[in-house]
């Protein structure tokens, strides 16, 4: 696969795809999401970072409504996320989310993975699922293992699966929770190529990482959150040369340092 380049020559996203205002989510007393406001646009890709326990995942999850809000609201293409129901599950066909744990069904083949979702929620023939499946898979470089089981892979192959499974169903953005965190360190790099691959044209992300190098060069903006707020925001390139906040400071003191 190429080698990682920055997305600076890249055309500006477009109008706004996703966007969260006034969002606040506790769990009990513990305040998890503080007043979030955040729009991002069609094709943007947005890396969320920061220590652990500052929300990171917990705002990702919220844009699919895995969790629940307890005040504000979050809209997709103009549309404030629904409740529940059919209307739900319409809207979680619009959102593709790849997570730590790859999640694929075990008794299933990767091509049966893939295919699922597409026959039964998209309701696509069979033959134009599995086309598709191909197509993807191949993308991702495993399409010669599309008929073996998720545990006859590597952890690295069943993420590229988990996220072929995804991208079939033509979401509209793609959400990705700590993608790599369950690697073995060999893995990562591969599943970061596809990611980056998939920023590159033009899929609309959100990416929780602890990955600095993807946030740099893959990412058109950088949110650093902490203690469930977003501290700052910025081009990665800003935000890792010149943080604004004492938070970020620290942050990147501890890491880039290892």
């Amino acid at each position: 696969m190429t080698s990682v380049q920055s997305k600076e020559t890249e055309a500006t996203p477009g109008e706004p795809l996703v966007v969260l205002d006034g969002v606040n989510k506790w769990y009990g007393d513990l305040h998890v999401l503080q007043d979030i406001n955040l729009t991002i646009r069609r094709g943007e890709v947005v890396v969320v970072i920061g220590p652990s326990g500052s929300g990171k995942s917990t705002l990702c999850r919220t844009i699919n409504r895995l969790e629940t809000i307890d005040q504000g609201t979050i809209s997709l293409d103009g549309q404030a996320l629904p409740q529940e129901g059919k209307a739900l599950a319409g809207l979680r066909a619009d959102v593709g989310m790849v997570f730590q744990s790859f999640n694929l069904f075990a008794h299933k083949t990767i091509l049966q993975n893939v295919t699922l979702g597409p026959v039964k929620v998209r309701k696509k023939s069979r033959t134009e699922a599995e086309a598709k499946a191909h197509e993807l898979l191949q993308r991702v470089g495993i399409d010669h293992q599309s008929a073996k089981y998720p545990a006859q892979l590597s952890g690295g192959q069943q993420q590229r699966v988990a996220i072929a499974r995804a991208l079939a169903m033509e979401p509209k953005v793609m959400l990705f929770d700590e993608p790599t965190s369950a690697l073995d360190p060999e893995m990562i790099k591969e599943v970061l190529d596809v990611m980056v691959d998939l920023a590159k044209n033009g899929m609309t992300m959100v990416v929780v990482t602890h990955e600095m190098g993807f946030a740099r060069t893959a990412g058109d903006r950088v949110i650093f959150m902490a203690d469930g707020a977003i501290v700052e925001e910025n081009t990665p390139e800003e935000f890792f040369t010149n943080p604004q906040s004492d938070r970020a400071k620290d942050f990147l003191g501890k890491i880039l340092k290892h």
